[in-house]
């Protein structure tokens, strides 16, 4: 940096400094430094600059935004930027590294903490007084990195506050409450004690990690007991990761908290219970979370999936859904009678594609009930009935009382044996549309399925209007995905048996700020519509069906399996081969 700029040690950033270096290198004008230069905001000079998204006159088509101008500042005074990722923090750690006064004072805060040096994030590059005072007291050496400080001022408040939460509940627990229901410390009652549900400590916890849940675009929340921690997991476009590492018994109580606000009965941990509770995301947009607890050895484990409100008014097109298969898929839909199946493993986007589709269906003038375990989501413009097997209202029963409320369009949770099936069977005879699920691998094998509970041919025949099975598929993230090499044998081996002709370009995922450096932002599905015609319905003769000839009849019928529809998103820039081949199933399995 120039020698009029701020490069003298233990200077703070100056605006009119960092303004002239940047202009000097080429990165700013003449004219965007006027702009600013009478600017004598109090703000961060690094937010102030970033805020006016000028050209970067270095790169073009790119914006001075806060990433670029870190990396510029990173490069003149050697300090790598650093992106702070809350899931990948160990807050407890951290916090032991310095004290809240310390780290506010010379607005610092410590990132990683490692065995051999400690990583310290500053937007400061040229304060170092601190240095020498922290390296002596952890007699480790220091590693800076530069981050936004709009990061460091958010991040030190919440890390601390979430600290100081989680030692309070911990000393608290010691001191007085009730055993975990753990197995193994049934011999040290003694020892562990969890602390209130309702302590304020608990209650900053538990709002803590719904906040960050909804930040980070979680779908899951887990909470899962271990011997001496309970770890606290994200489940974020279909993938698990580790987020916090709570003492035994704060998690217990953080459990219980959530029990009590999912209105569950707190002093059972003996069976498993289901609850949810509605909430509102720091945006203020109102959300549901369904909750399910299970009993194991070390204690209750908590499941909380969350549904996007937005869900229902997202069309089919946003879903992933388009085009031939969605063609398909309403042809199937508007039929006033028969049934119409959505077929996939758990969490594969089968809810998401029956909401999406009873809501365009869901009309003044008919009249739709559902049947479910449990109700996913309260509709107003549903009729919605939970399976209830304390009082014996099960999915069968659910149906047999729909039928006497002269409903038009019939959804069933989930067709799992053969009562149930032959009261869809019996709806769908009767002039109405019923659209349930059932698990397995792809849509042909659905009718094995139904012949597999007992349902007889010439009813599948007369009923089935068609299935669809489906995937959820992470999408590479637009920021920061690339071009890459297409790897012929792996795209043969994708596409086989049928000829799919490579594509002009394939993209690779890199990782940015945007995705959390994984390369992939949010997910889409992928669909094998399978439309039950003649052919197919002559194939439907017995107890067994040769499910090549089946499977191949319903290709002919203009069918993609998964795999090809897998392909199409490749081609198309949406996804990765390794990625299709990870969620979809070979063809035949």
């Amino acid at each position: 940096m120039s020698s009029s700029g701020v490069s003298f040690i233990e200077t703070k950033l100056e605006l009119s400094s960092l303004l002239r270096d940047l202009c000097d290198c080429g990165v700013l004008t003449e004219e965007n430094v006027s702009i600013l230069s009478s600017s004598s905001s109090r703000v961060h000079p690094l937010i102030v600059i970033a805020e006016k998204q000028f050209d970067h006159g270095l790169k073009p088509n790119r914006k001075l935004d806060m990433e670029a101008l870190l990396g510029w500042l990173g490069e003149q005074v050697e300090q790598p930027l650093y992106q702070i990722d809350p899931l990948k923090i160990d807050v407890g750690a951290i916090a032991e590294v310095m004290s809240f006064a310390f780290a506010q004072r010379h607005k610092i805060l410590a990132v990683e903490v490692t065995d051999d040096a400690v990583v310290v994030a500053s937007a400061e590059p040229y304060i170092r007084v601190w240095e020498n005072n922290l390296e002596h007291v952890l007699r480790k050496p220091i590693r800076r990195v530069l981050v936004d400080p709009r990061d460091i001022e958010r991040y030190t408040t919440e890390f601390y506050t979430m600290a100081r939460s989680v030692e309070g509940a911990r000393a608290k627990g010691q001191a007085q409450g009730v055993p975990p229901g753990n197995l193994e410390q049934m011999l040290e009652l003694g020892k562990l004690k969890e602390p209130d549900a309702n302590d304020q400590h608990i209650v900053n916890i538990v709002d803590w990690l719904l906040q960050y849940a909804f930040e980070q675009r979680a779908s899951d929340i887990h909470i899962e007991p271990r011997r001496e921690v309970g770890n606290v997991r994200f489940r974020i476009d279909g993938i698990l990761y580790s987020v916090y590492e709570l003492p035994a018994q704060v998690a217990s109580a953080v459990t219980s908290r959530f029990k009590i606000l999912g209105r569950m009965d707190v002093a059972e941990r003996r069976r498993p219970q289901d609850g949810r509770l509605k909430t509102r995301t720091p945006d203020d947009v109102e959300v549901e979370l369904r909750l399910s607890t299970l009993p194991t050895a070390l204690g209750e484990k908590l499941v909380m999936r969350i549904f996007d409100p937005e869900v229902l008014l997202k069309g089919f097109e946003d879903l992933g859904l388009a085009n031939e298969d969605l063609e398909r898929w309403k042809n199937m839909t508007d039929q006033g009678n028969g049934i119409v199946l959505v077929t996939g493993p758990t969490g594969s986007g089968k809810t998401t594609t029956l909401y999406s589709t009873l809501k365009k269906l869901a009309t003044s003038e008919v009249n739709v009930c559902t049947i479910e375990d449990p109700i996913e989501m309260v509709e107003p413009s549903f009729n919605q009935m939970q399976v209830q097997p304390s009082i014996d209202l099960d999915f069968a029963d659910g149906v047999r009382a729909l039928l006497r409320q002269d409903p038009d369009i019939i959804m069933v949770g989930e067709i799992r044996d053969l009562e149930t099936a032959e009261m869809a069977v019996q709806a769908a005879l009767t002039g109405h549309l019923v659209i349930s699920t059932l698990h397995t691998n792809d849509s042909p094998r659905a009718i094995t399925r139904l012949l597999e509970l007992g349902v007889s041919p010439y009813l599948i025949k007369a009923t089935l209007r068609g299935v669809m099975a489906q995937r959820l598929v992470r999408t590479l993230c637009p920021a920061c995905k690339e071009e890459g090499e297409l790897d012929v044998a792996v795209w043969k081996e994708l596409v086989q048996p049928w000829k799919f002709p490579p594509p002009e370009k394939v993209y690779k995922p890199v990782g940015c700020l945007e995705c959390r450096n994984t390369g992939y932002r949010g997910r889409q599905g992928l669909y094998e519509v399978m439309v039950m015609n003649e052919k197919i319905q002559e194939l439907i003769g017995g107890e067994s069906i040769d499910m090549d000839r089946l499977r191949n009849q319903a290709m002919k019928g203009g069918m993609r399996n998964l795999r090809l529809s897998g392909a199409t998103k490749i081609a198309s820039g949406e996804t990765t081969i390794e990625e299709v081949l990870r969620v979809t199933p070979a063809v035949g399995n």
